[in-house]
């Protein structure tokens, strides 16, 4: 836990630093749209997905307030425009002082940091590197090409992975079980379409046994993302140079694209998935229109915490199958994390206020309210009983997933998050959905694309 004395210590850098109206770090940048000019330290928040979640960040930040008598403007923005919202506001010159997005990691804050578009928070991680885990350090310490180095860019406050849900109540009434399930690759997965069948010759002709995404939504490369785990792709080295002419490379995508489109063209998909926001897999499976969902964060159960008959009694969370080549599956852990924009004048401000929700029990406080949909990125937080509870059917489960995992590619090489923001996963399903190509010629497509992403970047 932060010591008192290490947080007074960065509020007094804040009170010796330049002040609010006069950080500009970025005299030298006049050529520049100006910033808006304001007494406030803005905050622009992804909108939760639960009320609890926006009312935890209001609390951190009311009592912040109230603490420093700093002003604040803490504006939340939807899922579908808060990424878009920030690239607007580059483009004009005019960003936020702080931001946060449940998806920024996977798509824009590498890019950012590699831009030396990003504050650098060393400072504040300094006194708090013992209290992280080691993957939440690692997914913020990014290359600049500027400084020619890397460093921490951002504050990491929780972490998620992809889970996997079902129906028991559904599938009890064709007989099946949780012990039915099977748990190497090929069989798990055709064990949906079967069930499908049954529900639909007996009490269910409108189900689907998936609810996977097959749209632009960031949800599907998130989940394909596991798909191409299981079939062993790696497209980097461990130093994050790029392996994409290894022989193996357009096997491996070949496979998981195949996998992955053949349920949508085996009718075991509900068609209107091809159009998935990110919240639609969750409405169609909460409407028992599809069986099963994969879904990052456990925001599926979540939503009905306060039904215990559906949330403990009818809702599953269910462990990954093993690989097709037998070995155990790694789940692909995202850390969520916040930044602070290079052009903000209130630099030292703003970092005052990433040091104070970044305390433990702010970070806790923040993390239930997720409804248990995140996870803690401090070990010790998993101490609490919230977490420890042994009745839960799905944080149970979910923290055996988070014992086998690994970082996103971005986290080794940032190019990897133009990968993922131009959704290109998502173009090479569509394209062998509705263009009728191959799953060779999809994934040799998708590879030459990410090849000429990392000739861009070079």
């Amino acid at each position: 836990m932060m010591r008192r004395s290490q947080f007074i210590r960065l509020f007094y850098l804040f009170l010796l630093g330049l002040g609010l109206g006069n950080c500009d770090n970025n005299s030298s940048k006049s050529t520049k749209p100006s910033r808006e000019v304001s007494n406030e330290l803005r905050i622009w928040w992804h909108r939760g997905f639960y009320p609890e979640e926006s009312e935890a960040i209001e609390k951190i930040v009311a009592n912040w307030k109230q603490n420093t008598g700093i002003a604040v403007r803490l504006t939340f923005i939807s899922d579908r425009d808060v990424v878009g919202e920030l690239k607007n506001a580059l483009s004009q010159g005019n960003p936020p002082d702080i931001f946060f997005s449940e998806t920024a990691d996977l798509t824009i804050v590498p890019h950012l940091a590699w831009n030396n578009q990003l504050v650098d928070v060393s400072e504040i991680l300094e006194y708090l590197k013992d209290s992280y885990s080691e993957n939440a350090l690692k997914s913020v310490y990014y290359s600049n090409k500027v400084d020619k180095k890397r460093s921490y860019y951002a504050v990491p406050i929780m972490q998620r992975t992809v889970h996997l849900h079902y129906w028991k109540d559904l599938i009890a009434t064709v007989g099946q079980t949780k012990e039915s399930i099977p748990s190497d690759w090929q069989r798990f997965w055709q064990f949906w379409g079967e069930v499908q069948s049954s529900l639909r010759a007996s009490r269910n002709p409108d189900i689907y046994a998936m609810g996977l995404p097959m749209s632009f939504s960031t949800d599907t490369f998130d989940i394909f993302e596991h798909f191409l785990e299981a079939y062993n792709y790696k497209p980097l080295d461990e130093f994050g140079e790029p392996l994409l002419d290894a022989p193996l490379i357009v096997k491996t995508v070949t496979a998981a694209l195949e996998k992955y489109a053949s349920f949508y063209q085996q009718q075991q998909v509900p068609p209107e998935a091809l159009n998935w926001t990110n919240a639609d897999n969750n409405v169609s499976f909460l409407s028992r229109n599809s069986l099963m969902s994969a879904n990052p964060t456990l925001s599926i159960p979540g939503s009905q915490r306060n039904n215990k008959q559906v949330y403990a009694e009818e809702i599953a969370t269910i462990i990954w199958p093993k690989k097709p080549n037998g070995d155990p599956m790694k789940s692909i852990t995202s850390i969520k994390q916040v930044i602070i924009l290079e052009a903000s004048d209130k630099q030292q401000a703003a970092k005052n206020f990433l040091s104070y929700l970044a305390q433990p029990q702010n970070l806790q406080a923040y993390t239930k309210g997720s409804q248990g949909r995140f996870f803690p990125v401090m070990p010790k937080l998993l101490e609490d009983p919230f977490w420890q509870d042994s009745t839960d059917p799905h944080i149970t489960v979910a923290l055996k997933q988070f014992e086998q995992t690994r970082l996103p590619y971005q986290v080794l090489n940032p190019a990897y998050s133009e990968v993922l923001s131009d959704n290109i996963w998502a173009k090479a399903i569509q394209k062998i959905l509705l263009d009728g190509l191959s799953p060779e010629v999809a994934a040799k497509q998708a590879i030459e694309k990410i090849e000429n992403i990392w000739d861009k970047w070079k």
